[in-house]
């Protein structure tokens, strides 16, 4: 198996509520309205929104509450970037749950929830080098 990832899929209550909360941070999606999963082009690999219940039907788990252990992360290249980030997000109709702050790693990051509680985080690593395209390369 090759070291990469491909697709995200996130389990949303309301796949119309979560789309427009998406393209309000100014994300764009060609699938239709009536489909029944939404996909986003992420550069490289795609971000899909399903509902809740038939993600886990279809992964063959039990749809349980709380924290599902995963969060995913927006790298930026500077503070000033996270700040605006997370203010976007809000004005977006995120919840903030972690205010944009100096990190004990030596960076500093915020967190957002989407309508559905998934956990962003926006980070800026001054050790990580973020492109124009938006990847990241680690170092060494």
């Amino acid at each position: 198996m090759q070291q990469r990832l491909s697709l995200i899929t996130l389990g949303v209550s309301d796949l119309a509520r979560a789309r427009a909360f998406y393209e309000r941070l100014g994300w764009r999606s060609n699938t239709p309205a009536e489909f029944d999963v939404i996909f986003f082009q992420l550069g490289g690999m795609v971000l899909s929104l399903w509902d809740r219940e038939s993600l886990a039907k279809d992964s063959g788990v039990t749809l349980g509450s709380g924290f599902g252990g995963v969060t995913l992360a927006y790298n930026v290249r500077s503070p000033a970037e996270v700040d605006e980030t997370i203010a976007e997000a809000e004005s977006a109709g995120a919840r903030v749950t972690r205010p944009p702050s100096a990190t004990f790693w030596g960076g500093y990051s915020g967190v957002f929830l989407d309508p559905d509680a998934h956990p962003w985080e926006v980070a800026h690593n001054p050790l990580w080098d973020v492109a124009a395209d938006g990847s990241v390369t680690l170092p060494g």
